[in-house]
């Protein structure tokens, strides 16, 4: 088990059971998908993290329809808390899938919004399969002979 960052050692009334990181966040695993959704961020202390965003998870109880639940907070990077995340799952769904010892798992991220995703581990990637919400239109106009 990595150590918690000093930026916010202190943010969890418990230890997490577990914590690991990939390259732009730090996932706590929090034991139980009821202290993710009581989990109360301290805003401040998470934001000394800069860019890098702290990711809270923990198993739902055996009669719950998510396998496991989660909530993403990134306030350094301007997203106090992000609705539903499908990057961070790319890492979750691997981690759940060993932990659960299976590869077709249901997750609720527990925003205020909320969102579920059906998400799949195959051999060489994660397949999320949701609803989502459209919330900018863009066009990119690269220069001429840009590639």
């Amino acid at each position: 088990m990595e150590a918690l960052p000093a930026e916010i050692a202190r943010v969890f009334g418990n230890p997490p059971v577990g914590i690991f990181r990939n390259f732009e966040n730090i996932f706590a695993d929090l034991g139980s998908a009821d202290a993710v959704r009581s989990f109360v961020p301290d805003l401040a202390s998470i934001a000394r993290l800069g860019s890098t965003g702290l990711v809270v998870t923990g198993q739902e109880a055996d009669k719950g329809r998510a396998h496991f639940v989660s909530r993403y907070f990134a306030p350094g990077a301007g997203i106090p808390e992000d609705p539903v995340t499908g990057s961070i799952h790319a890492t979750l769904v691997p981690y759940w899938a060993e932990r659960l010892g299976c590869e077709r798992l249901m997750a609720y991220q527990a925003s205020a919004r909320g969102g579920w995703l059906d998400c799949e581990l195959t051999e060489d990637r994660v397949i999320l399969v949701g609803n989502a919400v459209t919330f900018m239109k863009a066009m990119i106009s690269l220069p001429d002979g840009a590639v």
